[in-house]
């Protein structure tokens, strides 16, 4: 399990799990773990399927009890063996039971502690706002939200930026935005491997997710040699 830092993919999941909402004192979700004022509602019904050991189940405070059971009946049926690849198996019963067809699906990722690129990268705070240029307009106002932050310079201004989305103390996860006419170059894993190193330096672990429709994010993590530790989908 060494390539995992010594943690079973079931336990990253339930890290995931953690880190991408808030919870009631019943362990009920609230709200998107967004660290700005500003966040969207959970999802009314999250299913982390690891690549080995347990899928972790988690639900919106507001869905009744009777749905919770019967969703509980249904997931622990579901099974998944190897790389995740798909929404998973009992889509169709979720949807029914929670009377909503929109749903998200992606894979999940690790990043491991080898992980390093040659790409220069800063790391990015309010003292650098005068590199932030236009196409950036949003980072100046979340900056102070979302550290750690890294980015790539380009002629001067921010190219492309890493920096943490979601936050609890053991787990921080990924956002890369990087401009389309710098993209292809190794800004984004040069970005990506900074943040790692500083969400490490923090004791907490660094994490990367996407959707399976994301093709230059699964992109950036198939070429940076990240760890698939299994596959999350949600009803909304």
């Amino acid at each position: 399990m060494d390539f995992l830092n010594d943690l079973p993919a079931a336990t990253l999941m339930q890290l995931h799990a953690d880190v991408l909402f808030t919870y009631d004192a019943r362990g009920r979700m609230l709200q998107a773990n967004e660290p700005w004022p500003d966040r969207g509602l959970a999802p009314l019904f999250f299913l982390g399927l690891p690549v080995t050991g347990t899928p972790v189940r988690r639900y919106r405070h507001d869905v009744p009890e009777a749905v919770v059971q019967a969703l509980e009946a249904v997931a622990g049926t579901e099974s998944f063996t190897g790389i995740p690849d798909q929404a998973p198996r009992h889509i169709t019963q979720y949807q029914q039971l929670l009377q909503s067809h929109h749903w998200e699906a992606g894979p999940s990722f690790y990043i491991p502690e080898n992980f390093t690129s040659d790409g220069p990268s800063i790391h990015l705070t309010k003292a650098h706002a005068s590199l932030i240029g236009p196409d950036f307009k949003w980072l100046p106002q979340e900056l102070a939200h979302v550290q750690p932050c890294a980015a790539v310079i380009e002629n001067g201004s921010v190219a492309s930026v890493c920096r943490s989305v979601r936050i609890t103390a053991t787990a921080h996860e990924a956002g890369i935005d990087t401009l389309v006419p710098f993209r292809g170059k190794g800004h984004a894993a040069a970005v990506l491997a900074r943040w790692a190193a500083m969400v490490r330096a923090t004791g907490a672990l660094p994490l990367y997710s996407t959707s399976w429709n994301n093709h230059a994010s699964r992109s950036v993590a198939r070429k940076a040699g990240l760890i698939c530790y299994g596959s999350t989908f949600s009803i909304s």
